[in-house]
């Protein structure tokens, strides 16, 4: 019903940038919700940064000011940008939204499969 293609991962080296972009398909009515999230080896996935259809953004105290989400309605994707990273910022990175799929009555959430950045010299 909805798929979630993510992309912009890869290797980086400290201080670099990268741009993860997540585009949803399908049967889609309208997307509340929009975010980021990241997991590392033996860590619990955690938030990175959130914005919603009002376009109001919430972020982790570890990437404010190095990390920048936005959203195109239009084309229902959402990015990250990435500047400033650290090695700590290596991680599994997955879009999350929450959106109404049309003629249901409820908003679900949905999953991608996770793009990995890797920030390493």
């Amino acid at each position: 019903q909805v798929q979630l293609m993510e992309s912009g991962g890869g290797l980086v080296q400290p201080g670099g940038s990268l741009r993860l972009s997540c585009t949803a398909s399908g049967s889609i009515f309208n997307i509340n919700y929009m975010g980021w999230y990241r997991q590392s080896p033996g860590k619990e996935r955690e938030l990175v940064a959130d914005i919603t259809s009002g376009r109001s953004t919430n972020y982790a105290d570890s990437v404010k000011g190095r990390f920048t989400i936005s959203r195109d309605n239009a084309k229902n994707t959402v990015y990250l940008q990435m500047n400033s990273l650290k090695p700590e910022d290596t991680a599994v990175y997955y879009c999350k939204i929450i959106a109404t799929i049309q003629g249901a009555l409820y908003a679900r959430q949905y999953w991608g499969q996770g793009t990995q950045v890797t920030v390493s010299s």
